[in-house]
């Protein structure tokens, strides 16, 4: 694991204001793109959940897909998701496409310029959907490596297996 020092930290125009653990990465994806040498056709998010950190990879990417139950987890703050899916895709510019499922059963050939997981916080579900995100991206980030050592563990695991570097924000 190596840490991660953007260059520059910009906020984006387009936020949301909506409760985010989120808060302040959103300044970071500029750099990240510029560092990293990446694209900004596609991003794919993996937990959308009040679609903070999807509006803001909105700002940087010409189409964003967010892959979401709209259910939430055991790892939920707020337990009452009913009818958060309707209200989010009433959010979103129209560069972001919504799709209501779960990871394991979203299916997708497309290579993605960024993927974004931030799922349940446990070792097999961030393996799994991180495993199938580094066969389907240049790049790929994971929130909550700091707060869950689950999923800590699990991106260290995938970073070995592909042989890259885990840089840590």
């Amino acid at each position: 694991m190596m840490d991660y020092t953007p260059k520059t930290i910009q906020r984006p125009s387009n936020i949301l204001d909506v409760p985010s653990a989120w808060r302040g990465i959103e300044s970071i994806i500029g750099d990240i793109i510029t560092h990293f040498n990446l694209g900004t056709h596609n991003a794919l998010e993996f937990g959308v959940e009040y679609g903070y950190s999807t509006v803001a990879l909105s700002n940087f990417f010409t189409e964003v897909v967010g892959v979401d139950t709209f259910e939430g987890d055991k790892h939920t703050y707020d337990k009452n998701m009913d009818g958060l899916y309707e209200i989010v895709k009433e959010l979103m510019p129209k560069n972001v496409k919504l799709i209501q499922s779960k990871y394991q059963d979203y299916k997708d050939d497309t290579i993605y310029d960024l993927i974004h997981v931030d799922i349940v916080h446990t070792y097999e579900d961030t393996y799994a959907c991180g495993d199938w995100a580094m066969q389907h991206a240049s790049c790929v980030i994971f929130h909550d490596t700091q707060s869950f050592n689950e999923v800590s563990m699990a991106v260290n695991d995938l970073a070995k297996k592909y042989g890259v570097t885990f840089h840590n924000y």
